[in-house]
């Protein structure tokens, strides 16, 4: 194998590993950089062993990993009626957390949430109920992205090794 083939595999593979991060991690996209990274493997190889139909499906499934990350935090925000700030504080409280390691990626998004709501309607009560519909909305939604990220790693390697 050529050192540039070699150094084109090496970096599908980053790319794929820094997908399946990403699934978890607020601010790396995930889905993309798998789709990314098998997309390159399958051009690597001259689509002999993954074909374009196969590199389509993983797109659908891009998507849909997506889809589901926009609309899974709004889903369970709106289940208990949250306001607007009360969604943003979520996508806030997220951010922020990154700086504080996995306490902060699991407090964050119920803070800001909490914090979000608190700033419309007064009432602790409510505010935490909005906080962890909120906080369920996005685990659920982590949850889907990794496994359709998953996914698309298990059907590039079916259609790769069968």
């Amino acid at each position: 194998m050529e050192p540039a083939t070699l150094l084109l595999w090496l970096l599908s593979l980053l790319l794929v590993l820094a997908g399946l991060a990403g699934a978890v991690l607020p601010l790396i996209p995930g889905a993309p950089l798998v789709f990314a990274g098998l997309w390159l493997a399958a051009w690597i190889d001259g689509y002999a062993r993954v074909s374009g139909l196969t590199v389509a499906m993983l797109g659908i499934l891009v998507v849909l990993a997506l889809l589901t990350d926009l609309v899974a935090a709004a889903l369970g925000a709106k289940r208990v009626g949250a306001s607007p700030r009360a969604i943003a504080g979520a996508a806030l409280g997220t951010l922020a957390g990154l700086f504080f390691g996995l306490p902060g990626l699991l407090l964050g998004p119920f803070v800001g949430a909490v914090i979000g709501e608190l700033t419309v309607r007064p009432g602790v009560d409510r505010a935490a109920r909005v906080g962890i519909a909120t906080w369920i909305g996005l685990l659920f939604g982590t949850l889907a992205k990794l496994a359709l990220s998953l996914a698309m790693v298990g059907v590039f390697a079916l259609a790769y090794f069968l």
